[in-house]
């Protein structure tokens, strides 16, 4: 038999008829046969079946206004819970927006036909369809204000310390207001979760860390410090016998920065390793225009950041994440157990230990 012909061996499209009673699982793994159904069935399945293994480390990379839209509620925080994401890059605004729940301030669903102009005099600002007051703003301005303002933050740290800080805090303030499972960043904190922004000062957190520093503040965003615990995340990961694998959510600075964890393995610091081990992504980005966000991952494999070995190991699916990131979360709940949360954040300093060790004997081993 020809290879060609040998593709007719696959499973036979031939799915059962949609029920009332029909489940996520039934419905994703058999109504989603083709197309980017299909892809998105292969991504489900590959995170279950592969990516949840309990030897595998896995990072997520949070881009698009997704928190806004209750995402962080509805499906970060259970995956958090579920010790589904050991790692996590996001946007700041992300994180800013999470914020919002966390201290009892709300957003309202509306529709994208407004008039902005109006909006703007009636003091409601807008995001596509989703609208909330003004005060929203300022309100969490004057909360990161203050909180950015304590003793504990006047000094330099990475964003996943500074993330770790105030989820601690917004968690006391949904205990307070008797808020639960509001704030991603207080699910992070909780189960210690590493949160990283690859770009501080792109966000309004970023911008009051700015306006304290010209009132005397002192702190200080490390961004070396978080390029390398990154890069240590991923090489404890393989060096201690297990995988890394990557959730993409969208595209942008988030998602080059959850994956250049292996070019700084290996191309700036010289440490033998081979790249992620698996890779799956939403994206509505294209390919064709040359930007990060629609790289693939065959691609990836030509700078590092994926091991060629893997692959098979890698989907993307072009379908926007605030409607694959539900049936993914949906999906993996029902399939899978929970894990034992792997608590990054407390062993950041033995990851680092063991990376600068590493660094130092790759690079004896230099021609001079």
């Amino acid at each position: 038999m020809g290879e060609m012909r040998r593709l007719l061996e696959g499973a036979r499209i031939d799915p059962a008829p949609i029920a009332p009673d029909t489940s996520i699982t039934a419905l994703i793994d058999g109504a989603f046969q083709a197309y980017n159904g299909a892809r998105l069935r292969e991504a489900a399945q590959l995170f279950v079946r592969r990516m949840l293994d309990d030897d595998v480390t896995v990072g997520v990379s949070l881009s698009g206004a997704l928190t806004p839209a209750g995402l962080g509620m509805s499906c970060l925080v259970p995956l958090v819970e579920a010790g589904f994401v050991d790692w996590i890059v996001s946007t700041g605004a992300n994180l800013y927006h999470d914020t919002h729940f966390g201290i009892g301030l709300a957003m309202h669903r509306g529709h994208p036909g407004l008039d902005d102009v109006a909006l703007r005099q009636d003091a409601v600002v807008r995001i596509y369809d989703i609208v909330f007051d003004y005060r929203v703003l300022l309100d969490t301005d004057a909360f990161y204000r203050q909180v950015l303002g304590a003793p504990q933050f006047q000094r330099t740290m990475g964003t996943a310390e500074l993330h770790h800080l105030v989820g601690r805090i917004v968690a006391e303030r949904q205990r307070v207001l008797g808020l639960r499972r509001k704030s991603l960043l207080a699910a992070a904190a909780e189960h210690a979760v590493p949160v990283y922004t690859s770009s501080p000062g792109d966000s309004s957190i970023g911008m009051n860390v700015a306006a304290l520093a010209i009132d005397g503040g002192q702190l200080r965003i490390d961004v070396a410090r978080d390029v390398n615990e990154t890069a240590a995340i991923v090489l404890a990961a393989k060096r201690s016998g297990g995988k890394s694998g990557v959730l993409i959510l969208g595209g942008g600075s988030p998602k080059n920065f959850v994956l250049q964890t292996e070019p700084q393995v290996q191309e700036v610091l010289g440490i033998a390793e081979k790249g992620h081990d698996y890779f799956v992504q939403f994206t509505d980005a294209r390919v064709d225009t040359g930007g990060l966000s629609g790289a693939t991952p065959s691609e990836a494999v030509s700078w590092g950041k994926v091991d060629p070995d893997q692959l098979p190991g890698t989907v993307v699916c072009y379908c926007d994440s605030t409607i694959a990131l539900p049936l993914l979360t949906a999906y993996a709940l029902a399939n899978h157990r929970p894990r034992t949360p792997k608590r990054l954040y407390e062993r950041l300093d033995g990851m680092m230990e063991r990376l600068v060790r590493e660094y130092r004997a790759a690079r004896e081993l230099r021609p001079s």
